[in-house]
């Protein structure tokens, strides 16, 4: 079940606060969670950062093939990648001194969850970042 991740509300809310966000998997295409989670916090007033190989530009952004290529400093790393696929994109968020990692709806990974916290970046997983955005609007 999505959201069941182990973060407490604190880390959420310290990842919330921060402003740019390097959307690892970011989709061109509007029905894609990675495109309308991406649109709303740029909406919110956040920084996106798009990261897809195949694209130039996604939201009016340049989009970036990899986080290595992103010319400047981003906050969060937020993952739209399987699983099993996102232990090379953890070791690049550690790499480029990212503050926060965020693995959306579904995805985890203990051991590279783990190696994150250990470099410093807040965690969070198997959560959405525009729910909680949302849910924190609610009075």
């Amino acid at each position: 079940m999505p959201g069941t991740g182990t973060q407490t509300q604190e880390t959420v809310e310290r990842i919330l606060a921060m402003k740019s966000v390097a959307v690892v998997g970011c989709s061109p295409k509007p029905e894609r969670p990675s495109h309308y989670v991406a649109a709303y916090l740029q909406k919110q007033g956040y920084r996106i950062v798009p990261v897809n190989p195949g694209h130039a530009e996604i939201l009016g952004q340049t989009c970036y093939p990899d986080l290595a290529a992103i010319p400047f400093p981003v906050d969060v790393v937020q993952v739209f990648r399987r699983s099993e696929e996102v232990l090379p994109v953890i070791a690049a968020a550690i790499a480029v001194k990212a503050r926060a990692l965020w693995l959306q709806d579904g995805i985890s990974h203990p051991e590279g969850e783990a190696q994150a916290r250990a470099a410093g970046l807040l965690v969070v997983s198997d959560d959405c970042m525009l729910r909680r955005h949302q849910d924190r609007q609610k009075p």
